[in-house]
C-alpha cells in the first residue's frame, strides 16, 4: 500500500476567471489551521530592519519564518519538498508594503484579515507604468498574472493585513523594481529571496 500523501485539487475563483492549483498534501491546510491562533498573538510586531529567522527551531508548522521590516513570512509547505505549489502565510504591518516585482509563475491570494491594496503594472510595456489600484479586503480572493509588475500594499495606518499566499513553479525567482517607470529589462533579480535562503544553497561562483 502507498504511503504517499494524497494530492488535493482546489479550484480558487479569482476575479473573471479561476485558477486551480495542485497541493502536494493536505499538510498545509492543517498546518495553517493549527498555527492561525498563535501566529496572530505573534504578529502585532514593530517597525524592525533586523531580520529574524527562526526556521529550524520552528515547529512543524512553519518551514521557516522571516520578518523584515514589520513584515512576516511562514512558508507553510513547498520549496523544500520540491512540489507543484508552495504555501506562505505573510502579514504586514500598518503601512507596509513589497516592492514593487514581477515573476514568472502564477501567484494567488487569499486575504485572512485586514484591509489593503494590490498596486498592478503592464507587461505589455516597455515598463510597468500607472498601475491599477485594487482594493482587497477579508475573504477577497485574487490571482496575478505571469510576470506582470504588482505590489501588495497594507493601505490601512491601524491594522495588520494577513494573507495566505500560493505560488505556482517553487523555488521563486523575483524581479525587482525601484519604481513605475524603470523598464522591465533594467529590473533586478533576486535570488534567492529572503525566506527561501535557509532553503536553498546559496548561489555558487562560476568563476
Amino acid at each position: 500500500m502507498s504511503t504517499q500523501p494524497r494530492r488535493q485539487r482546489w479550484s480558487l475563483e479569482a476575479g473573471a476567471g479561476a485558477i486551480s492549483v495542485s497541493l502536494q498534501s493536505t499538510r498545509a491546510t492543517l498546518s495553517l489551521a493549527a498555527s492561525l491562533p498563535a501566529l496572530a498573538s505573534r504578529t502585532r510586531t514593530t517597525s524592525s530592519s533586523r531580520a529574524m529567522c527562526a526556521s529550524r527551531a520552528t515547529p512543524r508548522t512553519f518551514r521557516s519564518l522571516r520578518m523584515r521590516e514589520n513584515r512576516l513570512n511562514g512558508t507553510l509547505d513547498g520549496v523544500e519538498d520540491a512540489g507543484e505549489v508552495e504555501v506562505w502565510l505573510q502579514t504586514f504591518g500598518p503601512g507596509q508594503r513589497t516592492p514593487i516585482h514581477r515573476h514568472s509563475c502564477e501567484e494567488v491570494f487569499i486575504v485572512l484579515k485586514g484591509k489593503g491594496t494590490l498596486l498592478l503594472g503592464s507587461s505589455s510595456l516597455k515598463y510597468p507604468g500607472q498601475p491599477q489600484e485594487v482594493p482587497v479586503f477579508q475573504n477577497t480572493t485574487f490571482s496575478i498574472p505571469v510576470n506582470d509588475p504588482h505590489q501588495v500594499w497594507n493601505s490601512n495606518e491601524h491594522e495588520d493585513l494577513q494573507v495566505l499566499v500560493i505560488i505556482s513553479r517553487p523555488p521563486v525567482k523575483i524581479f525587482i523594481y525601484d519604481d513605475w517607470s524603470m523598464p522591465h529589462t533594467a529590473a533586478k533579480l533576486k535570488f534567492p529571496y529572503f525566506w527561501d535562503e535557509d532553503c536553498l544553497p546559496a548561489p555558487k561562483d562560476e568563476l
